[in-house]
């Protein structure tokens, strides 16, 4: 029975989208304690604005934001062809997953350390292997919280955007579903992450800086999803020849009609 399940082309291609589903998005966690400096990294003077009261402001953003394009084109592909009940199996699947790795992380950090690693690379600079290691993959609980919470709410809200979208335009129109339901969770995701982490779970931000914040943040990734559009056509062409027209077809329709309480 298993070779029968694995020689489905639909069944291989929805394994292959939530791998990379799942690595980016558990990527994008791990990575994530990260900032770098957008103006920089693009070779542009370093921006300096005001906004909601707030000063000196730029753009310096966690290299997390860097996999989340590829996380929500495989949500609209999946979308498309497996439905809501698809993006919900795998968004609550790799939400377990991350948890599960911050879980795992917290036990790595909390083992006694060997005396010779500690000190083994303070010729690379770094004096303290322990102390760089907890930095790196102990973040704190404001930012899981405010991570995972982000995650849920944000896949959940493009899903039902993208749902939305499609039956009020048909199968036409692939950019407007697409680009239109990630502007919309990207929106959803950046207000609860910061909110949560900075204002909800801390004391030394207030709503002004936090919402400064949001606005930053949604900023790059409106710009990112309106760029990223043509990968979303790129990835469909791919489905659709690895499927057949026929197929594709036939699974787009299915998804659409789907209802959620099935």
């Amino acid at each position: 029975m298993i070779h029968s399940i694995l020689s489905d082309k639909a069944t291989r291609l929805f394994l292959v989208l939530a791998g990379f589903f799942a690595a980016n998005a558990l990527l994008a966690e791990m990575i994530g304690v990260k900032l770098f400096q957008l103006e920089t990294a693009l070779g542009l003077a370093t921006a300096d604005f005001a906004l909601l009261g707030q000063e000196h402001l730029s753009f310096v953003l966690s290299v997390g934001v860097l996999p989340w394009p590829i996380v929500f084109i495989m949500t609209d592909v999946v979308n498309d062809y497996y439905g809501v009940r698809g993006v919900r199996f795998l968004t609550l699947l790799t939400t377990g997953l991350i948890a599960f790795a911050f879980i795992v992380m917290g036990f790595a950090i909390g083992m006694p350390p060997a005396d010779f690693w500690v000190g083994m690379n303070a010729g690379q600079g770094v004096p303290d292997m322990q102390a760089a290691f907890a930095g790196i993959f102990g973040q704190g609980m404001n930012i899981i919280l405010g991570s995972l919470s982000a995650f849920v709410v944000g896949q959940l809200v493009d899903a039902f955007a993208f749902r939305a979208i499609k039956r009020a335009t048909g199968d036409r129109r692939i950019w407007l579903r697409a680009t239109g339901s990630t502007l919309v969770s990207q929106l959803i995701d950046s207000v609860v992450v910061t909110y949560v982490a900075f204002w909800v779970m801390r004391d030394d931000f207030s709503f002004a800086r936090c919402t400064a914040m949001v606005l930053t943040a949604y900023a790059y990734k409106f710009v990112v999803a309106v760029l990223s559009t043509p990968l979303v056509y790129l990835a469909h062409a791919g489905v659709e020849r690895y499927l057949g027209r026929e197929r594709a077809a036939a699974m787009r329709e299915a998804a659409l009609r789907m209802r959620d309480e099935q």
